[in-house]
């Protein structure tokens, strides 16, 4: 391999580097139920919120609000994925590499 490739390739594994650190940083809110029951999460999927507005809460029907902070969790899901595969998209340009999202 050349010097200039191994160039390259120390560049791009320093760059999805980055971009893994910044996902896991992110912060991620899904939200259902119009925004009374939302999920926050990392970019590695780890939650770190959930907010809960007293309104969803009916006693008499614990399991609308249990399918509704399944629904926000879902919807942070898809977001944090969304989001990490448009920031590593960014770093490999396309290329579809093994063991990465």
């Amino acid at each position: 391999m050349n010097p200039q490739m191994m160039n390259q390739l120390r560049k791009m594994q320093h760059e999805m580097a980055k971009a893994q650190e910044e996902i896991q940083s992110a912060t991620i809110e899904g939200a259902s139920g119009g925004g009374l029951v939302k999920v926050t999460m990392s970019g590695d999927f780890r939650v770190t919120k959930i907010a809960i507005d007293p309104k969803a809460v009916d006693p008499e029907d614990v399991e609308t609000l249990e399918d509704v902070i399944i629904a926000a969790f879902n919807d942070a899901r898809t977001k944090a994925e969304e989001f990490a595969a448009k920031r590593m998209g960014s770093v490999t340009g396309g290329l579809k590499i093994p063991g990465m999202m």
